[in-house]
């Protein structure tokens, strides 16, 4: 048996709020079927950043559909912010799958959906890069700018200015 996040996998929540969108998985066999009648069973850690569940509890158990589909949704958030995991577990007759789904608590965000997967939340790595890439295009822009007036008028040449390491080098031609 095989268990994968369709929906939700990733998501980010203000601290406090109730989700308004589910976290979905699908339940196949080994050859790739939906599994209906599976028990899958999500579950909200103990401590820190977590919540519960519409019924208030930290567990909640559901049932596969037709299309091997389940869903918990309407967690209701605390008030600790950071990563968690939810421990998603199905079973059917002998056979059994778990993983468990990524999700974040913030204090400042604004809520937002995840995808599918199964990829654990990147904790702010892409923020870096995205900074990184506006300084380069505003520099890149300063420096067009900065050409045209210089094939007007004799300016010194750009000093070349190296960033972080690896080195991003942004300067003049050589």
């Amino acid at each position: 048996m095989q268990l994968r996040v369709l929906e939700g996998e990733g998501g980010v929540y203000p601290i406090g709020s109730r989700a308004t969108r589910g976290l979905t998985v699908q339940v196949t066999d080994e050859t790739g079927k939906p599994v209906d009648g599976a028990t899958v069973s999500f579950r909200l850690p103990d401590q820190g950043p977590s919540g519960a569940f519409s019924g208030g509890l930290r567990t909640d158990v559901t049932m596969t559909r037709v299309d091997g589909k389940a869903t918990a949704w309407g967690m209701q958030w605390n008030k600790t912010p950071g990563p968690f995991e939810i421990q998603i577990t199905a079973v059917k007759d002998q056979a059994r799958a778990g993983l468990v789904s990524a999700q974040y608590l913030s204090d400042s965000a604004a809520p937002k959906s995840g995808g599918a997967g199964t990829f654990r939340a990147s904790r702010g790595i892409g923020t870096k890069w995205v900074i990184l890439g506006a300084a380069i295009a505003a520099g890149a822009g300063a420096g067009i700018a900065l050409g045209r007036v210089q094939s007007k008028a004799s300016v010194s040449p750009v000093t070349p200015t190296q960033i972080g390491n690896p080195s991003i080098i942004i300067g003049g031609p050589k």
